[in-house]
């Protein structure tokens, strides 16, 4: 079979071949950002927090009429508080250990600052995000020590939420560690926070701990994580619990009814809105990537509709040519054309039109993902997307002009002889 003729045939019809490739074009470049974007939202719901995630709780409460100022009394009384609801955890038959933390990988709260390797630094090294918590810290989060050692409690201080003071030891994640020390031996080296002047040596570095934040702003700095031996005294807190193996739902139960009974004065009952409550840590998680699960679903049907819609319209193109050249099938086939000549010559027809299609999608996918990553600092998109995506659309036309091919390769010459 040779082209002459076929090109000579879709210079007939230009109209239609410019839209079916244009449309081809639009669903390629389309399509293959959309799956980058997928791609992108499925690793990031799936990468690991670095915390033993099972069995985890966490409960956010506030006390009522408790003391808001940040005088030494206030603190005081609020520390005592504190320390009497973790005692009151810490004696329940289904919880193994309880750390008082001002917040979570994922859970959108997120406290950050600067570390630097000099003292008044102007410019931090790195961006990272601060955890406060106790000694039972690590143990409570399932965290993975790799070097150096933990807090002991004779390190912890407490400090009211709006207290400044940097710690004289913090300890670290590896992905931290690594970027502030790339020729390693960050244990016992020195940082200083927040661009102060106050040392803070490195006591331990943890394998992996997520920042608060889910995604978005926070990708740049996502496992940098500085844990500090602070206990942060306020009417809201915020505790970490760790149930015995099988037992989370007991320990919640048991969870509420002790922290009522040790003090009644506050507000327990779950307002998720407001960030009160208790929920396990697969709550937290499921809430952090609601929109990115969102965003792949409907990412995944905005593909699905368009690839179907292409199907479509390379069927209906297809069978349309068809039903015009059912005579000119008709001679070819008295002429000695065989039926696989008939499907060839639809199959070809298509290939070159989808072929000039998958091209400028081609152009265009890569053009398109560019202005993503200067409008929304998107990542860029690898060729591999746009490989597969044209293998993609090439099987989906040769399959879509199947259909109408056979039909038209079935014409019977005594149609065509009748006909004439």
């Amino acid at each position: 079979m040779t082209l002459p003729p076929i090109l000579a045939a879709l210079k007939k019809h230009k109209a239609g071949v410019t839209l079916i490739t244009l449309q081809i074009a639009l669903t390629l470049a389309i399509v293959c950002n959309a799956v980058f974007i997928i791609g992108q939202r499925i690793e990031r719901v799936h990468r690991p927090s670095g915390l033993d995630e099972q069995n985890l709780f966490l409960i956010q409460q506030a006390y009522v009429g408790a003391p808001s100022g940040d005088d030494a009394a206030s603190v005081e009384k609020l520390d005592a508080m504190q320390r009497g609801d973790l005692a009151a955890l810490r004696n329940l038959p289904d919880v193994e250990s309880v750390a008082a933390i001002n917040s979570l990988p994922l859970l959108q709260s997120s406290w950050t600052g600067g570390v630097g390797l000099k003292p008044d630094q102007q410019h931090s090294t790195e961006h990272a995000a601060y955890y406060f918590g106790d000694e039972q810290m690590l143990k409570t989060l399932g965290l993975q020590l790799v070097a150096g050692r933990n807090f002991t409690s004779s390190e912890i201080t407490n400090r009211g939420f709006r207290g400044v003071g940097e710690p004289p030891m913090v300890i670290i994640t590896k992905a931290l560690a690594d970027k502030l020390f790339p020729n390693g031996g960050a244990l016992g080296k020195t940082v200083y926070l927040d661009g102060l002047a106050i040392p803070s040596t490195i006591i331990g570095v943890v394998a992996r701990m997520q920042i608060p934040a889910a995604g978005g702003w926070g990708d740049s700095f996502a496992w940098n994580s500085v844990l500090q031996p602070v206990r942060l005294d306020a009417y809201y807190t915020r505790t970490a619990v760790r149930a015995k193996p099988g037992r989370l739902d007991a320990a919640m139960r048991e969870a509420r009814e002790a922290l009522f009974n040790a003090n009644p004065m506050r507000v327990l009952e779950n307002q998720p809105d407001i960030g009160i409550g208790i929920m396990p840590f697969s709550e937290v998680r499921a809430r952090a990537y609601r929109a990115d699960i969102g965003m792949a679903i409907l990412m995944g049907v905005i593909c699905v509709i368009l690839l179907c819609v292409t199907g479509a319209g390379i069927v209906g193109l297809t069978s349309f040519w068809v039903g015009q050249r059912r005579k000119q099938i008709g001679i070819r086939r008295a002429l000695g054309a065989t039926q696989r000549d008939i499907l060839h010559y639809f199959q070809t027809e298509n290939l070159l039109i989808a072929g000039a299609g998958v091209v400028l999608g081609a152009i265009l996918a890569v053009g398109l993902n560019l202005w993503l990553m200067k409008q929304f600092q998107m990542d860029r998109m690898s060729l591999l997307y746009v490989l597969v995506g044209v293998i993609a659309l090439l099987a989906l036309g040769q399959g879509a002009v199947f259909a109408p091919a056979l039909r038209a390769s079935r014409v019977s010459p005594v149609e065509a002889t009748r006909s004439v």
